[in-house]
């Protein structure tokens, strides 16, 4: 019998890859000499947790995410973190006969077993998760754990050197100290930092001095929450390594300085924007945290329903037009149009791009970073970019009339435009654009669709609990008999807040030939959404509605999203 035919086989059951990719599959396999479900993670035919179900059934082996797991920390202390990252292993607790459970990343890994087996003489049972995931939650423990150490060994005397050297030196007499400054509590706090942000999933790092503390937050799931505070006196040094790291002038406290820090952590590399902000107690550093190997999302991860892909389908179809996504800042707009430029990347399409700045490289598009110092702006670089045959472009962000202007009539001239605009709604971008100064019937003949957007929480799958609504809820929701829907409790999986991840809500106006008969004739935004719903138009409340009761989110989410339209 051979292993890895047999486990295609189940794939193909399970309908995680199809019979033409089962064979290529299988060949490839056995050319390179590695386990099938190792070869399609790496050449993304599946993920670990996608693959999880199968995999598990295969093996006759009971399977779970981690998150599900409620673990046992004093019996996590008596295990070594190196080798249960090392053999993807974490015991989770021992039952009143004795039994440990243990999650496991490898299950076929009989070394692994024997491991455990010297360091516990009880039975065992096993359950099979993603071995991914228990390497982040290792190295959340681990992030803590660095940033305690750093923290209780950060004292004023110990740092007042490096204090003073920073203080009236530059770079180079600074790393003269080499040995010291590396070691010193400041320098490995500010790692800590760093690191600690990657298993927590925060998206932005606030480094925030006040009169006489330093306090630190992270910006998980759209919220921000407090992770250490330390002492103002250490500031200084704390600062110069934090410019140090992403090459901005140490000397300069007087105006705002922008910066990149680039590193690997667990194998994968990471972008840290780094951006400084002069206040009355010292430099705040604000810090965007971008994974540059995890862009792998699809409209389905990114919370399009099918319902909406059939509307996506026809506006990525269109050869020529302009499609906008509208939404506040930090709503995922960026995020969903490279999920439609990664479907429309091919060999025969020529795709180029003007950001600012560039967020995620992405093979076979040519990627174009604005630089105002040499006034390489939207508008300059659209208009080079139109001399260098374009089939599709996207523009970072419409944010002034001349780049409206030439999008529009790029548009016009055969070319597909995706671009980004700030508004509450899909029909007030057709206000906006217009506001902008380009003529209505010019916005009528181009725009294709426009899609709102916003991020709403999920519910975390460990702690939710179901309960049935209140009048006031009744009355939220449009219901006249009560229902049973979802509500955050929280645990230590989701840091006691309730929730755990988000996902994105949209609003589609696809522009039929009746809407763009209506744009002409000036109509506010307000007749174009009433026209919009009378064409098939789901509102941002009434698609968040859905996922509050389908107990993804919560009823809390859906009039935040209420309030901001």
């Amino acid at each position: 019998m051979n292993l890895n035919f047999e486990l295609l086989q189940y794939y193909q059951f399970k309908r995680v890859v199809k019979r033409k990719e089962r064979n290529i599959i299988f060949k490839e396999c056995e050319r390179l000499g590695i386990p099938v479900d190792k070869y399609m993670i790496a050449k993304q035919y599946c993920t670990e947790v996608s693959a999880l179900p199968a995999l598990g059934e295969f093996l006759s082996i009971p399977y779970a995410e981690m998150d599900m797991f409620d673990v046992d920390r004093e019996l996590l202390d008596k295990f070594s973190l190196t080798m249960m990252k090392k053999h993807k292993i974490v015991p989770i607790t021992i039952d009143k006969n004795g039994i440990m459970l243990l999650a496991v990343g490898k299950p076929l890994d009989f070394v692994a077993m024997s491991v455990i087996a010297t360091m516990y003489t009880g039975k065992f049972d096993y359950v099979y998760v993603p071995s991914v995931q228990i390497d982040v939650f290792i190295d959340s423990i681990v992030a803590v754990l660095s940033t305690t150490s750093a923290l209780e060994s950060l004292q004023k005397d110990r740092d007042q050197a490096i204090i003073e050297q920073t203080a009236s030196s530059d770079i180079e007499m600074l790393l003269e100290r080499g040995e010291d400054v590396i070691n010193a509590p400041a320098v490995r706090l500010v790692d800590s930092i760093i690191r600690e942000a990657i298993p927590f999933r925060a998206s932005d790092i606030h480094i925030e001095p006040y009169e006489k503390s330093v306090r630190v937050r992270y910006r998980i799931d759209g919220d921000l929450s407090e992770r250490a505070e330390f002492p103002i006196e250490s500031y200084p040094a704390i600062a110069a390594r934090f410019k140090i790291l992403s090459a901005l002038n140490i000397a300069e406290r007087r105006i705002p300085q922008d910066g990149r820090i680039n590193m690997f952590i667990n194998g994968k590399e990471y972008d840290f924007r780094v951006s400084t902000l002069p206040t009355v107690h010292g430099e705040k550093f604000g810090i965007r945290v971008l994974d540059k190997t995890a862009f792998n999302f699809s409209r389905a991860e990114l919370g399009f329903t099918p319902e909406e892909n059939v509307i996506v389908d026809k506006i990525l179809a269109h050869p020529h037009g302009v499609v906008l996504l509208s939404g506040p800042t930090g709503c995922g707009k960026s995020t969903t149009l490279y999920a439609f430029l990664k479907e429309l990347n091919s060999a025969d399409v020529n795709i180029v791009t003007v950001e600012d700045p560039v967020e995620y490289t992405m093979h076979g598009i040519n990627q174009v970073q604005v630089n105002p110092k040499t006034n390489l702006t939207f508008a300059t670089a659209l208009r080079s970019i139109l001399r260098q045959d374009p089939d599709i472009i996207m523009l970072g962000e419409i944010r002034d009339e001349e780049t409206a202007q030439i999008a529009i009539r790029a548009a016009i001239t055969g070319h597909l435009v995706f671009s980004t605009l700030h508004t509450n709604d899909a029909p007030s971008a057709l206000t906006r654009l217009i506001d902008m100064g380009v003529t209505s019937y010019l916005v009528a003949d181009a725009l294709v669709a426009v899609i709102a957007q916003r991020l709403v929480k999920r519910l975390c799958p460990v702690c939710k609990k179901r309960g049935k609504t209140n009048p006031r809820e009744m009355d939220i929701l449009g219901l006249t008999e009560p229902i049973r829907i979802s509500r955050p409790q929280g645990c230590q999986f989701c840091n006691g807040t309730g929730y755990k991840g988000r996902l994105a809500v949209h609003e589609i106006m696809y522009m039929t030939e009746e809407m763009k008969n209506i744009i002409n004739k000036d109509v506010s935004s307000d007749v174009l959404r009433e026209m919009a719903i009378q064409n098939g138009m789901t509102t941002l409340f009434d698609a968040c509605k859905v996922y509050v009761l389908k107990g993804v989110t919560s009823i809390s989410e859906l009039m935040s999203v209420a309030t901001n339209i």
